[in-house]
């Protein structure tokens, strides 16, 4: 049941009302967001259902989905109310929830009928038997294990015509599919009900027993601060191997993320996958690299290919000391541009200074280098040599045209390739 040269979605998460709207602008055909119930971010800035049929009366508007994660493991009477919240979800507008419990989902299904459901890659669909059962339970997709090779995904797609949702960038979790309680231990918070404190990134001392003698460096310092700590994802320069292999939505991870990240990858992968599909393999092999760069620029940690192409060894997780990433700092997002004076009004997000070098990027992968100059503050137009406050409203001069909305972003460092090179992947 091949489908090749499906159109992918790009899905991108979405933590609050305002990275909803940035992700749509910057090309994500689809976000995920999380309710006040029933999901794993406690933390991630979650919708009201205000908010939610806001975002989804915007999401309209431009053409994309909202979905809804609701996938924590239930205990007994957490699925109280659940039959109600569905509905008032599917009431809203809600595309689909995204759930993993059986429980919820058999409720999902009896008590909000047209309320579409993709299964969670918390379930752990890993071969196409599985992807079967759950069709025939009513699910219209599954969001594969993030364990899943190639070499399965593409075995999977030829035996099922059920949607696939597989993630293509950001953190991957030391535990298989997420399901880790250590989290439940070290910090008395629930990681499969919300609550997940990332204990595996920790830094843990090290000792040798029975005697307890701390493991330290000829220097003192403790040889591996780092136990477990996975490095991310990215699939950027393979998106022709998802496409090729039936994928029908391309999975960023991310919902605490920044709104820096949300506009990049999301521009990224949409590009990427514009570019494969209508201007062909030669065309996207002549911007790969350029679409590898973008997503250094907001890298927090190195970046590999998760499982798709082998096990992950020691070599994918972070250690030691991390090596230099690149250091470009978002400042800032474009509020208006005059044409006539070559004046753009910003509204700035972290320290700028007179000279420095910057970036604005926006919605369709466009580009524009400038140099602060004539700096100044948009309320009494005093020239002013730094901008120390967040949200202030800036006057700066650009010599090209730039589009409110555009992000701009501090570039202190050069791009630098952070790959060790034994862990390159073909």
């Amino acid at each position: 049941m091949s489908s090749t040269h499906i159109r992918p979605e790009v899905l991108a998460p979405a933590g609050t009302l305002e990275k909803l709207k940035v992700a749509i602008r910057y090309g994500a055909d689809a976000v995920y967001i999380g309710g006040q119930a029933y999901g794993l971010r406690s933390r991630a800035g979650n919708f009201s259902f205000e908010e939610m049929a806001e975002g989804v009366a915007f999401a309209k508007a431009h053409n994309a989905k909202v979905y809804v994660a609701a996938n924590m493991v239930t205990h007994e009477g957490n699925e109280k109310g659940a039959g109600e919240w569905f509905r008032t979800l599917r009431d809203i507008g809600i595309s689909a929830v995204i759930v993993s419990d059986p429980a919820l989902i058999a409720i999902a299904t009896a008590e909000a009928p047209g309320l579409a459901i993709h299964l969670s890659t918390q379930s752990s669909a890993t071969n196409y038997e599985t992807l079967q059962f759950w069709q025939k339970q009513g699910l219209e997709r599954v969001v594969l294990a993030r364990e899943v090779s190639m070499e399965e995904l593409s075995e999977i797609r030829k035996h099922t015509d059920v949607e696939i949702e597989a993630f293509v960038h950001g953190a991957m979790c030391i535990s298989y599919s997420g399901r880790c309680v250590l989290s439940n231990y070290m910090s008395l918070r629930d990681a499969n009900r919300g609550g997940c404190s990332q204990s595996c990134r920790w830094k843990y001392d090290l000792y040798d027993l029975p005697f307890a003698g701390e493991r330290k460096s000829v220097e003192g310092k403790i040889a591996e601060p780092f136990s477990m700590s996975a490095v991310d994802m990215s699939m950027i320069d393979h998106i022709p191997d998802m496409i090729e292999n039936g994928v029908n939505s391309l999975k960023i991870e991310g919902r605490m993320k920044s709104i820096h990240y949300v506009s990049t990858v999301a521009m990224t992968y949409k590009k990427a996958v514009d570019t494969y599909i209508d201007k062909g393999a030669e065309a996207f092999e002549a911007i790969k690299q350029d679409l590898v760069d973008e997503l250094w620029k907001v890298a927090q940690r190195e970046l590999n290919t998760g499982f798709y192409y082998g096990t992950p060894d020691e070599n994918m997780q972070l250690f030691g000391a991390r090596r230099k990433i690149p250091q470009y700092k978002f400042v800032g997002e474009v509020v208006s541009y005059d044409a006539t004076t070559g004046t753009a009004t910003i509204r700035q997000r972290n320290v700028i200074e007179e000279g420095d070098a910057i970036e604005f990027y926006g919605p369709g992968f466009t580009h524009t280098d400038c140099i602060i100059s004539n700096l100044r503050l948009a309320e009494t137009g005093e020239t002013i040599d730094r901008a120390p406050n967040p949200m202030e409203l800036l006057l700066i001069d650009v010599p090209q045209a730039v589009a409110p909305g555009d992000m701009i972003r501090k570039a202190e460092a050069g791009l630098v390739n952070l790959y060790h090179e034994e862990t390159v992947k073909a």
